[in-house]
């Protein structure tokens, strides 16, 4: 009788190994795939002016990257150096939507300081050179950047968007952005 049940329960784990394993690589081929399904994420088309968010956004977060980064390197202050490791996860959380919804990515080169728009070049130079006058200079562009990015992902979730998977990346970048406002804010305070 034991040898019928041990056979049974082994038969039944190989199964549900087997099973369990063939469907899991089917339904999640990658990590983000996976988180997508862990929130409930549904594909569906996006508007236009959903995918002008997207586009837009991933452009923002570089810059937000990419003046961190150097002003940075100029004052070797660790707020900048942290949270220009955060803008690279938020930059790669919206390109993983742009993958997703089949977006061709607008950033062509990941160059420091160059971008395919004319706007966000024009700013990230104005930037720049604001933030190399003085360490005080610098902290408010970060504090800048970081309500520019506020504003726009405030204006996206409440007039533009209503698909799922944008609504919870954007959640979690304004959440991101309202943190290094308050770490920007923080270290000014400490200049005052």
């Amino acid at each position: 009788m034991k040898a019928i049940a041990l056979r049974l329960f082994s038969l039944f784990l190989i199964t549900f190994l087997i099973i369990g394993c063939n469907s899991e690589a089917n339904v999640v081929s990658s990590e983000s795939d996976a988180s997508l399904l862990k929130y409930g994420a549904s594909v569906s088309n996006l508007s236009q002016e959903e995918i002008d968010g997207l586009i837009h956004m991933r452009i923002e977060e570089k810059l937000a990257r990419d003046v961190y980064t150097v002003l940075g390197d100029k004052w070797n202050a660790r707020v900048f150096l942290n949270i220009k490791l955060s803008e690279q996860t938020h930059m790669d959380a919206v390109k993983r939507l742009l993958d997703k919804y089949s977006i061709a990515d607008p950033l062509t080169t990941d160059e420091i300081g160059v971008f395919p728009d004319d706007h966000f070049q024009t700013l990230y130079n104005e930037l720049i050179i604001r933030g190399n006058l003085s360490l005080k200079d610098a902290f408010q562009v970060g504090v800048d950047i970081e309500v520019l990015d506020i504003e726009d992902l405030e204006y996206q979730l409440s007039n533009v968007v209503d698909n799922s998977d944008i609504i919870r990346v954007y959640t979690n970048l304004k959440n991101g952005s309202i943190n290094h406002l308050a770490a920007f804010n923080r270290n000014l305070s400490f200049l005052q």
